[in-house]
């Protein structure tokens, strides 16, 4: 049904700004006692059986003569439709915003009022564990891609009134919902203010993923190294909530963005706080020492073979000497074959069915591999070089993290196939200034080594018990207090 009354100017617009949608319905609703009202709505992203029942219906069984104590017909209307109503409209434009995002419009032609009826299909899946965030002990759940069901998943765990949410509509052809949220009693105004400073000055069309947003809002824009972290675990945020940071949640996603992020954060997991502190601290010191074994590895094995073999023992120099007698590649071609032959299969692995892509990746490697070293086109001391430093990058809790990893591997690794030791130390030099010159939301990156913050250190290379445990009010600027 998508006849309309001509003489409604009004409704004649929306259509028109809507192209004459096929989805687009404008129902003429008569009240008994000679009114009527249009009910405009998309049937393809509202629940039509919302608006059947409790809506037009109410509406066809409501009269004017039996109703006389009401002053008005928009009075009437809102006492007789059980649907939450979301708001009254004045602006011509605002009909066609709600529309689009799955409301009910109602135009009451005798008060020339437009009402707003929360009427959009829910049509998400339940609530999972991560799949990129598994857990040995922990909460199993997960964000959606409702804004909404992941507003609730933080008020469950926060039951705070100093939880602060705040609303933004960004993109001009997606009109995508944007959540700012913190703790009020705990972030620093500088950095809220900051982040929505960075979050209104948003111009695109589109925002289609929480990655949109962390572009526009990020410090440096040509960086390997993540500066929000993303996640897709309620309890996670939280926890990042109650230390003074920000977040913020994207319509159409489940996974959502904090900051500021510090380098040291990225070695820790939510899951250490699940265990025993001196669990935890082994933990994180194995992923810092993983992220070492991963960038340094192959870099110092090109390095040591192809320039500095006096480094070596006499009895492993042979051994070497001989594996790569019959390589008819240098060391750095050789690693390059090996490392980029991975990164193919481990991306084949991602993108094939998930039934199919796990054997690819594993038998793959491992023939693949096998061939190679009997080929006599790389070493096997090679094989085991590449494999340690694959293994190495899983381990990092940040899948973003983890990427950057990869990146300075490659470059430390192409250094090392140059110059030698040199052009490894020339490579950890950059990486230093470029790690110290960063700031995320104001807050410098290496905090708390660079600058030397003590008081933070409880929880960056160890983690203490938590009735010792205090926010950390150098590094993000927080209010002071227990967590």
């Amino acid at each position: 049904m998508s006849g309309f009354d001509p003489v409604e100017p009004i409704v004649s617009e929306i259509k028109a700004v809507l192209g004459h949608s096929p989805d687009f319905i404008c129902r003429k609703v008569v009240i008994q006692g000679l009114s009527h009202v249009y009910c405009m709505y998309l049937t393809t992203i509202t629940d039509s059986s919302v608006i059947d029942e409790l809506i037009v219906k109410p509406i066809k069984e409501t009269s004017l003569q039996d109703n006389q104590s009401f002053k008005d017909s928009v009075s009437l209307l809102r006492a007789s439709i059980p649907v939450p109503e979301k708001k009254q409209i004045a602006s011509k434009d605002d009909p066609v915003k709600n529309i689009l995002e799955g409301n009910c419009v109602i135009w009451d032609p005798s008060s020339q009022t437009l009402l707003v009826y929360c009427t959009a299909k829910n049509d998400y899946r339940s609530i999972t564990e991560p799949s990129s965030e598994a857990v040995i002990r922990g909460p199993r759940e997960g964000f959606l891609e409702d804004i909404e069901s992941n507003v609730g998943l933080i008020r469950k765990r926060l039951k705070s009134s100093n939880l602060i949410f705040e609303e933004f509509s960004i993109g001009s052809a997606t009109k995508t919902t944007i959540y700012m949220t913190y703790l009020a009693n705990v972030a620093d105004d500088a950095i809220v203010k900051e982040f929505r400073s960075r979050i209104s000055a948003v111009q695109t069309d589109s925002i289609l993923e929480s990655a949109y947003m962390e572009e526009w809002i990020q410090d440096k824009t040509f960086s390997p190294f993540p500066q929000v972290l993303s996640t897709e675990r309620p309890d996670a945020v939280a926890a990042k909530l109650i230390e003074g940071q920000v977040a913020v949640l994207t319509q159409g996603t489940p996974m959502v963005l904090v900051g500021p992020l510090t380098f040291f954060q990225m070695f820790s997991s939510p899951e250490d706080y699940y265990q025993r502190a001196d669990i935890a601290t082994l933990l994180r010191w194995l992923r810092m020492f993983s992220f070492l074994l991963a960038i340094f590895t192959p870099a110092l094995y090109v390095a040591i073979v192809s320039f500095h073999q006096e480094l070596l023992p006499t009895p492993l120099l042979i051994n070497l000497a001989a594996q790569r007698e019959e390589v008819p590649f240098p060391a750095i071609v050789e690693a390059l074959i090996m490392i980029i032959t991975f990164e193919i299969l481990r991306e084949a692995g991602l993108r094939m069915p998930r039934i199919a892509g796990q054997a690819i990746s594993i038998v793959g490697a491992l023939v693949i591999g096998q061939a190679a070293v009997e080929a006599g086109l790389v070493s096997a001391a090679m094989v085991i070089v590449v494999s340690l430093t694959a293994i190495s990058n899983f381990i990092s809790p940040l899948y973003s993290f983890g990427i950057a990893q990869r990146i300075i591997q490659f470059a430390f690794m192409l250094l090392s196939g140059v110059m030698g030791l040199f052009g490894l130390m020339c490579g950890v030099f950059f990486l230093l200034v470029h790690l110290v010159s960063i700031r995320s939301f104001g807050v410098k990156y290496m905090t708390p080594l660079a600058p030397v913050i003590v008081s933070d250190w409880k929880d960056t290379l160890v983690r203490i018990p938590h009735n010792w445990m205090k926010r950390p009010t150098g590094s993000l600027r927080t209010k002071k207090g227990r967590r």
